[in-house]
């Protein structure tokens, strides 16, 4: 679908969402951004974006964005906060975002979610039909945020839910900057899988969504790149690269993020994203993305 001319409205324009808005500006789109951060939309105006800072949450933005847009990319982050500042963000953004489309429909949504639904570990591999029960506090926020806009008739003509893996690229490198400071230790035993996905493949994948044939709609893709790995695996190639001691791992009980009691070890497949749309990532695996992250 050609999308050149048609209006996007991007809510929650932070990291993925500033990468998107550079992406459909070059596509000759016409941008409206959400975004709570005013030093973010000072930078976003300057790519051609109308932008609108206000919280998703309320419904102080719904007179200032007009409705019935092309294309929307929901991509909002939790802000903090805790699990209120999930539920405000997640949820109570998405109710938002559907009492605003119902005045006049938009025609297709696309909602960054997170793997953080999925429970499974055990070193198995995961796809979209992997079931969602037991998912941890925060993954069962976000099913809620899913579930409100699959059931949303009349909001849209068509909408998309994308599963984001670990987020990582320039300006976020976590493993990196811990590697460079000279971490000697971390917690766990480094053998977990590492699901990753790089914030230009990110950006990509969404605008592959948003471009996609009319007739595809109401899927769920999970947008991670090809190749998940141990933990300890990529932080010692990280040392190598910057020529720091790789850091020794404790062997306790290893931090955890997005609700879960330990980090899940799981494989998370991109194949039905890959065989749906032909997108591929541009970074397979992490030594791509963190090459070009430490040659800029």
């Amino acid at each position: 679908m050609d999308l050149h001319g048609k209006r996007l409205v991007i809510l929650g324009c932070g990291y993925v969402g500033a990468a998107v808005a550079r992406l459909a500006r070059a596509a000759g789109l016409q941008v409206d951004a959400l975004t709570r951060n005013p030093t973010r939309a000072a930078e976003i105006s300057e790519l051609g974006v109308n932008p609108v800072v206000a919280d998703l949450a309320t419904d102080a933005w719904h007179e200032r964005i007009v409705p019935g847009a092309d294309l929307v990319l929901n991509c909002v982050s939790a802000g903090g906060g805790g699990l209120d500042g999930y539920r405000g963000s997640y949820v109570e953004g998405m109710r938002s975002f559907v009492a605003w489309a119902r005045r006049v429909p938009v025609g297709t949504v696309v909602y960054t979610s997170s793997t953080s639904v999925y429970p499974q570990s055990g070193g198995v591999v995961v796809d979209e039909t992997a079931l969602t029960e037991g998912a941890g506090e925060t993954g069962r926020i976000l099913l809620e945020a899913e579930a409100a806009l699959r059931g949303a008739a009349g909001a849209c003509g068509r909408w998309f839910i994308l599963r984001l893996a670990g987020i990582y690229g320039p300006g976020r490198h976590h493993f990196l900057d811990q590697v460079r400071a000279g971490t000697a230790e971390m917690k766990g035993d480094g053998s977990h899988h590492l699901n990753l996905v790089h914030r230009d493949d990110i950006s990509t994948a969404i605008m592959a969504v948003l471009a996609s044939p009319p007739a595809l709609r109401g899927e769920i893709f999970n947008l991670v790149d090809d190749t998940p790995t141990p933990k300890a695996e990529v932080v010692q190639w990280l040392a190598g690269q910057v020529g720091q001691p790789a850091p020794l791992f404790s062997g306790g009980p290893a931090s955890a993020r997005r609700g879960f009691l330990s980090p899940p070890d799981r494989l998370i497949s991109n194949a039905k994203l890959k065989a749906a749309l032909g997108w591929r990532p541009q970074f397979p695996s992490f030594r791509e993305g963190y090459a070009a992250i430490l040659s800029a």
